[in-house]
């Protein structure tokens, strides 16, 4: 066991935890934050997608020994109330069936426009093929993405249809 001093959310945590303990583990089991995903434990899925200094990393695979001096945001230091133009975007498009990707899915997104504010199309595609989404709602995730990155192009809302009716 090694002493880390990590910061999380602007919040300076002294932890204690094997060097090669995961980052997710740090931050559900120690920390004790739950908004961090556990998808597929290989890096592949993007459920614990957290940011590194504004980059977005699979705390799955990252060894908490490899953090240093980084500052981690998870998806509760995005917004104190959860109102993140992304997270709105998020409610606005209804994006979450099972939800259980979607905190990865908005890390993943923040991060694309932190680095590349105006993305194409394109550039939003191959920057969130690497999350994945059981449910398939990719279009509306890229309707969200469109609508914070760019407002004139957003998509028309679409809400789905629900059937109240009791028979």
């Amino acid at each position: 066991m090694a002493k880390y001093s990590i910061q999380v959310n602007g919040t300076r945590h002294d932890v204690e935890a094997l060097e090669d303990m995961p980052l997710l583990w740090v931050i559900r089991d120690i920390i004790g934050l739950k908004g961090t995903k556990f998808g597929c434990g290989k890096a592949l899925c993007g459920a614990c997608t957290v940011h590194l200094d504004d980059v977005a990393v699979r705390s799955c695979s990252l060894p908490v020994s490899a953090v240093g001096e980084g500052k981690i945001t998870t998806i509760e230091g995005l917004s104190e109330k959860g109102d993140h133009p992304m997270q709105q975007a998020w409610e606005n498009y209804v994006v979450p069936q099972c939800g259980y990707c979607q905190t990865g899915q908005i890390m993943n997104a923040v991060a694309l426009l932190k680095s590349n504010p105006h993305p194409s199309d394109q550039q939003i595609e191959e920057a969130m093929q690497g999350n994945l989404c059981r449910c398939g709602t990719y279009n509306r995730i890229k309707a969200a993405i469109v609508s914070v990155a760019s407002p004139e192009k957003a998509p028309a809302l679409v809400v789905p249809e629900r059937n109240h009716s009791s028979k």
